[in-house]
């Protein structure tokens, strides 16, 4: 059980921790002041080196997941981009192979397509629009957003927390039962399949720096273990 304590009052924080998978009082927790975080300056994209990205970023523990909902980050799958289309479906017809477009949607609804490969398991995946089928095929927040919340977004106006959900550079069209079992872990509780997990650590650095989002300290160890074994993988921009 772990207690945080503010000026005013002494906060329970139980639930945070089993929400985060940690029930102990441990360096990846934020003590005193974690909350007292300056306004983020505007997003901006980063490039080069995902181990120099990471160099960049600034290590702490954990803020207390307090607040965070879902809905803190707007309306699942907004059309941010003013497309005409939401953004699960702008991020299937990116992804996917072999797209079927529903008709009369000026090209945005996605009937049907093959994920192939799978990112995080390397599997061919079906999609076929449908109630039971759809979630085969989800959409996952590559930084998960309680991740991002206790690791500054807590601190944003709702604008920039809906941009931040929809954002396609932390977007990937993945297997659903993988992506349940990765839940809001960082890069020191979950990763994919090895063959990917360069790519993967690469791309949460990427959106880490681009949102000014600090690492954990055991979280920051993991990705620098996986990017020893590619050291010059750069961060994705798209």
């Amino acid at each position: 059980m772990c207690l945080v304590r503010t000026p005013a009052r002494t906060v329970l924080t139980v639930a945070t921790a089993v929400l985060l998978g940690s029930t102990a009082c441990d360096p990846d927790t934020a003590g005193p002041g974690a909350a007292d975080v300056r306004p983020a300056p505007a997003p901006s994209a980063v490039s080069g080196s995902a181990r120099a990205a990471l160099a960049t970023l600034e290590v702490k523990g954990r803020a207390p997941l307090t607040g965070y909902e879902r809905a803190a980050f707007g309306p699942a799958w907004a059309d941010v981009d003013r497309n005409g289309c939401d953004t699960r479906n702008d991020v299937l017809r990116r992804d996917l192979r072999a797209v079927v477009l529903q008709p009369g949607t000026r090209d945005c609804v996605v009937l049907s397509g093959v994920l192939d490969p799978e990112p995080y398991t390397g599997r061919t995946v079906n999609f076929v629009r449908g109630e039971q089928t759809s979630p085969l095929v989800q959409i996952d927040h590559v930084v998960a957003l309680a991740d991002a919340w206790v690791t500054g977004a807590f601190a944003w106006d709702a604008e920039r927390r809906r941009v931040f959900g929809n954002d396609p550079l932390n977007l990937l069209a993945v297997d659903g039962t993988d992506n349940n079992r990765k839940g809001s872990g960082d890069a020191a509780t979950w990763l994919p399949r090895a063959a990917y997990r360069c790519a993967y650590v690469a791309r949460q650095i990427a959106v880490k720096a681009k949102y000014r989002l600090w690492v954990k300290p055991a979280e920051r160890d993991a990705m620098n273990r996986v990017l020893a074994s590619c050291p010059d993988q750069p961060v994705p921009t798209t």
